[in-house]
């Protein structure tokens, strides 16, 4: 199965992304995020940028500083990647890994150890 523009496009901005952020992006407010998955919409107006950090209750003013970062990066994006628009970027907690976590948890809790 080939894989379409949105994908690939997605694709893109998230590797651009993750630079950018690691580079250009002063703001105290936006540490040590890792961009998990990017969403682009089939029109590719509009991207979904997931990202997740280790200090979880510095989510929200994460979040906010990259919402204030987002036409700043959409114009470094549009310069590196040469396309006729760039998506608008909205940054949301990835909470699946913290989800994942909880379910491992919660599993390991109910069955009960091997004895060897």
């Amino acid at each position: 199965m080939t894989r379409g523009r949105p994908q690939k496009v997605a694709d893109l901005i998230q590797r651009e992304l993750s630079d950018l952020l690691r580079r250009e992006v002063r703001d105290p407010r936006v540490g040590m995020v890792t961009i998990t998955s990017v969403d682009v919409s089939p029109d590719l107006s509009h991207a979904k940028v997931f990202f997740t950090i280790l200090e979880k209750e510095k989510k929200d003013k994460t979040a906010q500083g990259l919402q204030r970062a987002a036409s700043f990066l959409r114009a470094q994006l549009s310069r590196r990647m040469s396309m006729y628009t760039t998506p608008e970027l909205r940054f949301v907690y990835d909470e699946s890994v913290e989800r994942g976590d909880r379910l491992s948890q919660l599993i390991d809790s109910v069955i009960p150890p091997k004895s060897g």
